[in-house]
């Protein structure tokens, strides 16, 4: 029995969709805050939070002070890109791969946790400065 291309695609490709979905979510989420970083608007990124970040740091102030300190490739970057992504139940892990200001290789890890309403929020970045690789 052959099924029809559009019953087919009605029957399998929102599996396939859903499987991408928090993936794609969480990368969305990513791009959109650090183009609030990148615009200085502190408001947007600390949309981005989720609720135990914003737990420690209450205001968008503190929360975009401790950014711009801490966390200045992901706060300015040059360039990034997505690397890989691991979903483990209501959590994805994004590794980012991201140029600093000052020019130097960095590795984003990024949390995010799906709440309650079913969004996603930044629950934490790691940060690891990339290995320098062999000169030519």
């Amino acid at each position: 029995m052959r099924l029809p291309v559009a019953m087919f695609l009605c029957i399998f490709l929102p599996l396939f969709a859903h499987a991408e979905e928090p993936v794609d979510t969480a990368q969305g989420i990513i791009q959109n805050q650090i183009a609030a970083f990148l615009n200085d608007d502190a408001k947007t990124a600390y949309s981005f939070a989720s609720p135990t970040i914003r737990g420690k740091f209450p205001n968008e102030t503190a929360f975009f002070d401790m950014v711009k300190k801490g966390y200045a490739p992901v706060y300015r970057p040059g360039n990034f890109a997505f690397g890989r992504s691991k979903v483990d139940g209501d959590m994805v892990v994004q590794e980012v791969l991201i140029s600093g200001p000052d020019g130097k290789d960095w590795t984003a890890l990024y949390q995010l946790l799906k709440q309650p309403d079913g969004s996603y929020k930044i629950n934490g970045v790691h940060m690891v400065h990339a290995a320098p690789g062999p000169e030519i």
